[in-house]
């Protein structure tokens, strides 16, 4: 299942439903999801490292992730102009408290 298209699937966080996905990079050393946090108001689209996948549920097009949904909606907007950047990267990871390894090429974990 390496490199399933997992666009459209729910996002589940340890609290309950927080979007779907919007993008996924399968690159090798490059993972993360793109999650847009729904329709509310206050929605925006965050990334989320590889590394923060528990497990994913091809039956019901679910992803689980080991981060709460307050934490999801408050990191820092994704933002595809620089995504690619090793600051915003730094930044990222250490938003989720992975020390500058939460996507940095060579660093990241496969998405399943």
């Amino acid at each position: 299942m390496t490199g399933s298209d997992l666009t459209g699937y729910k996002v589940e966080a340890t609290d309950g439903s927080i979007g779907k996905i919007d993008n996924a990079s399968h690159a090798v050393d490059d993972s993360y999801l793109v999650v847009d946090t729904g329709p509310w108001i206050f929605g925006k689209k965050v990334m989320l490292p590889a590394g923060t996948v528990n497990h994913v549920d091809h039956d019901e097009q679910k992803v689980y992730v080991d981060r709460e949904k307050d934490q999801i909606k408050a990191a820092p907007e994704y933002d595809e102009s620089s995504h690619g950047d090793p600051a915003y990267r730094e930044r990222l990871g250490g938003y989720y408290g992975e020390r500058h390894s939460a996507m940095p090429p060579g660093s990241a974990g496969r998405i399943i």
